[in-house]
């Protein structure tokens, strides 16, 4: 494989070690305990699930890789839609490129998501997928490799549909990989009015799709639950989970603070009755005329 053609692959294993390995890190080992009430489903995966997911991954960014390079390979040569520089279509043609992408994706990965909860694609795919019930960030990859090749094809779809550059194909490939790490992060980070705000409601969160993860049948939705919402396939305790989740976690936040307070208040104390005399003496100075 040439130095060229291995790029694309590069990317995507720096982009995901960067997204899944950093959230990990911060969330499963260093902040473990900071987080813990963020934590969806309070018990943790076990290490032989993280090997796994990791170990699967490792087969889906060499399939992305070689996708992404098949496709700068038909821009190189004029067969898709690609253009060179921003300015041949604009900047906000360009803005509006990457909204399309996201849409199309969206699209794209509810229903091909639909399509491998079919019984047998489910039992011989993505059964794999689904063996993280309480997913960590790297089974954002974690796919058997068919699955991988299915997930892929949202590439090929937007380099032969909509006129783009390669900036925007980096762009998009970042925003969904981050996207798809934050929704199997196992901690929910988004406020409590979230699942229930008139415009937010319709954007997904790491509780939907943990949800999912958990109850199988429902929230097939990547970016968004906006197809699931039409089609009836929105978990129906989906809002009251979310909410559960955020009630408990602010709880336990704000009584964290007030005991932080009430030891440094009671600290501070300690020490005003403990060493009066180290504290600084005002002198007082007459002011003649």
């Amino acid at each position: 494989m040439s130095h060229m053609s291995s790029a694309p692959m590069i990317a995507v294993l720096i982009r995901y070690i960067l997204f899944a390995g950093l959230t990990y890190l911060v969330f499963y080992v260093w902040k473990k305990n900071k987080y813990h009430y963020s934590k969806i489903q309070w018990r943790y995966p076990e290490n032989k699930h993280i090997y796994r997911e990791m170990l699967y991954s490792v087969s889906t960014i060499i399939i992305f890789g070689v996708i992404l390079s098949t496709c700068f390979w038909t821009d190189a040569h004029g067969y898709s839609l690609s253009y060179k520089k921003v300015s041949d279509y604009g900047w906000p043609y360009f803005v509006f490129s990457l909204v399309i992408m996201v849409i199309l994706h969206d699209a794209y990965f509810y229903w091909m998501h639909r399509f491998l909860h079919w019984k047998p694609m489910f039992k011989r795919v993505h059964k794999v997928h689904h063996l993280s019930v309480n997913p960590s960030p790297w089974a954002a990859f974690s796919f058997h490799p068919v699955e991988g090749v299915i997930n892929g094809g949202i590439f090929p779809l937007i380099a032969f549909t909509i006129p783009h550059t390669m900036l925007a194909i980096i762009i998009f490939g970042s925003y969904s990989t981050l996207l798809n790490v934050m929704g199997h992060l196992g901690f929910e980070l988004m406020p409590k009015y979230f699942a229930r705000h008139w415009l937010f409601k319709w954007h997904s969160s790491a509780t939907h799709h943990n949800m999912h993860h958990s109850q199988v049948k429902y929230n097939f939705g990547l970016y968004f639950n906006i197809w699931d919402r039409l089609l009836n396939t929105n978990h129906s305790d989906y809002v009251e989970r979310f909410e559960k989740v955020t009630t408990i976690r602010d709880e336990a936040h704000t009584a964290e603070k007030t005991q932080a307070a009430s030891i440094r208040k009671g600290k501070i104390k300690e020490l005003v009755v403990a060493e009066p005399a180290s504290l600084p003496q005002v002198e007082k100075h007459s002011v003649s005329a």
